[in-house]
């Protein structure tokens, strides 16, 4: 029953007519309530389990598969040369079983010294069955709604300590597959485009490879492209966000390190806009209608509270990720968004195995905070297989070095 009015939400959403919409004001302890809206939000979930134990950090950390996400521009400081990881990630697992978020990346490298890579990903929203309803509970059809994107990117080493790269996705979006009768009269899918562009700067200190300390930046533009409709009198922004990062990396001894992350994003769509009755009272908000390139530079500076109110558009995630032989690894962290702007504020636990090529990550959350909005991923675990190939390329030639000696 969830499941089926939060779609008929999302599709009224899609349909409305205009091109603004206008949203009821709230209040809470004395602040307005002015969450900044998107479609395809499912672009902004963590996909993978190293950084979903660390409070959803990921912009800095070492580089693995999951950097196509993360910051597309680290990959080529990846270890290994080539790798691909699968991710599942349950989605209100509490209150109905077949809704889930699927994801698959990969990366190679290649050049001189490896010091290039292309990449690429597929994420895939499954929302399950759905048996669609109107306002007054009456059946108007059944479909399997689903959102998908794919990736590819490119990056490449500017230094020894410096990287930057680039990708290009397609986003398919079909919330209302089935629905019939009117309110699927003016329905479409949506599809868009957008690219991510990636910065990444590495440097490791000290003499000694089992104390060297290492410290890490990033900076990421996601999610920047062209809006997505639903319908032929509507366009919708996809969420394009700025992401800074920073991590820290400690060798303790040859047996143990320790990382420290931080990230903070920012969501590159206007703000809602102020509606006020004659006496001056706030009574809604309204989304305004601006192109995409007015839009990310207005972002910065268009909350109607001033620049207050632009620093609680920002969200904090920070983690930390302790390692012992570079086989099992403890992971921790936090997030928070002000409760003006969503409210979300989690913990999140993971852990770590790695055996040879396969490494197995899990991740579990716990929300917190004022309780008023459950979060989706609360009370689940969720896991992420990541495979390395550069063992599997060590293996074939001292394979083929010793049929040489044989012969």
């Amino acid at each position: 029953m969830a499941k089926k009015f939060a779609l008929v939400g999302m599709v009224a959403f899609a349909a409305l007519s205009g091109d603004t919409f206008a949203q009821k004001t709230t209040s809470l302890n004395g602040s307005n309530i002015n969450t900044i809206t998107t479609a395809v939000p499912f672009l902004r979930i963590t996909p993978d389990c190293r950084s979903g134990g660390m409070g959803d950090a990921g912009i800095a950390i070492s580089a693995d598969a999951n950097s196509q996400y993360w910051n597309v521009g680290k990959i080529p400081f990846a270890p290994k040369k080539s790798g691909i990881s699968v991710s599942y990630t349950p989605w209100l697992k509490d209150i109905v079983p077949d809704i889930a978020l699927s994801y698959l990346s990969w990366y190679s490298k290649f050049g001189e010294n490896n010091n290039q890579a292309i990449s690429g990903s597929l994420r895939y929203f499954s929302l399950g069955d759905i048996q669609y309803t109107n306002i007054d509970a009456q059946p108007t059809g059944t479909g399997k709604p689903r959102e998908y994107s794919l990736d590819l990117g490119y990056s490449r080493k500017l230094s020894d300590n410096l990287s930057t790269g680039v990708s290009l996705r397609y986003i398919h979006s079909a919330i209302a597959t089935g629905l019939s009768g009117g309110q699927a009269s003016d329905y479409k899918p949506g599809n868009a485009f957008s690219s991510d562009l990636g910065i990444y700067y590495t440097k490791n200190y000290g003499d000694d490879p089992n104390t060297n300390s290492n410290f890490s930046f990033g900076a990421v533009i996601s999610n920047l492209g062209s809006k997505i409709s639903y319908s032929s009198i509507r366009k919708d922004f996809i969420p394009a966000n700025l992401g800074i990062g920073a991590a820290y990396t400690k060798g303790i001894d040859e047996y143990n390190k320790i990382t420290f992350a931080l990230d903070f994003n920012k969501l590159l769509v206007p703000t809602p806009q102020v509606l006020t009755d004659s006496a001056g009272n706030v009574t809604g908000y309204i989304i305004p209608n601006k192109s995409v390139v007015s839009g990310v530079f207005s972002s910065f500076g268009d909350a109607p509270g001033g620049m207050k109110e632009e620093l609680k558009e920002v969200q904090i995630s920070a983690g930390a990720e302790y390692w012992y032989q570079n086989q099992f690894a403890i992971r921790g962290g936090y997030f928070y968004e002000d409760k003006t702007k969503g409210d979300r504020k989690y913990a999140t636990f993971g852990i770590g195995v790695k055996l040879n090529v396969l490494t197995l990550n899990g991740s579990y959350l716990i929300a917190s905070g004022s309780g008023v909005n459950r979060n989706p991923l609360a009370n689940t675990f969720r896991f992420t297989l990541t495979f390395d190939f550069d063992k599997f390329e060590q293996l074939s030639s001292t394979t083929q070095d010793e049929n040489k000696a044989s012969e």
